[in-house]
């Protein structure tokens, strides 16, 4: 676990220095593209069942998740237009290399979930909680195309509580169980190939 914080520490900030000039690119996008701060930040669950708050690119018009919680496919009409391809390239995820650097997230884990969804854990699922929520990992693999899963569904909300969810756990709970510094390598290298050449 000290080698996974280091090198979480380590190329968490080498990633920062090497994309400033891009994360400074985005930042203006965004700004131009509509109205509205250039960060979302939202509640999540973390390690330890501690809520923290996590950063995005913000790829929504501002206030359109007042009522709605999931993305209903890439189309969604609550994207802005630049928000499409930053979510297609999951460059909206970039700001969380400075979660990973202040120690709430790490490169590979569990994807942080909203209290509302955690909720629904039952005592066995609760384990996933004693890692850190991750940028990537097993479930993020498998549910790349969770939006466009959820456009198909006739009631998305009760499709992700019943199917999806239940299913990410099954992966979260195998990720914990058998978690190592090799496993977070291959996790990290399928995740660089499906976004770039899916």
């Amino acid at each position: 676990m000290l080698l996974k914080r280091v090198f979480d520490i380590v190329f968490s900030i080498l990633a920062i220095v090497l994309l400033t000039p891009l994360l400074l690119f985005i930042c203006i996008l965004v700004k131009l593209d509509s109205q509205g701060p250039i960060l979302y930040k939202q509640l999540r669950v973390g390690q330890y069942n501690k809520d923290f708050e996590i950063w995005k690119f913000r790829t929504m018009y501002s206030n359109s998740d007042s009522n709605k919680t999931l993305t209903i496919g890439n189309n969604d009409s609550r994207i802005t237009k630049l928000g499409y391809y930053l979510r297609k390239y999951k460059l909206d995820e970039l700001p969380q290399l400075f979660n990973i650097v202040k120690g709430d997230m790490s490169f590979v884990g569990p994807r942080p979930e909203l209290r509302k969804y955690v909720n629904y854990y039952s005592a066995s699922d609760l384990v996933v909680l004693q890692v850190k929520p991750g940028l990537t990992g097993l479930a993020s693999l498998k549910y790349k195309n969770e939006p466009e899963l959820l456009k198909a569904s006739e009631n998305p909300e009760h499709y992700y509580i019943k199917t999806i969810l239940s299913d990410k756990l099954n992966y979260n709970k195998q990720y914990v169980k058998t978690r190592s510094f090799l496993l977070d390598l291959k996790i990290i290298s399928s995740t660089i190939f499906s976004v770039f050449f899916k």
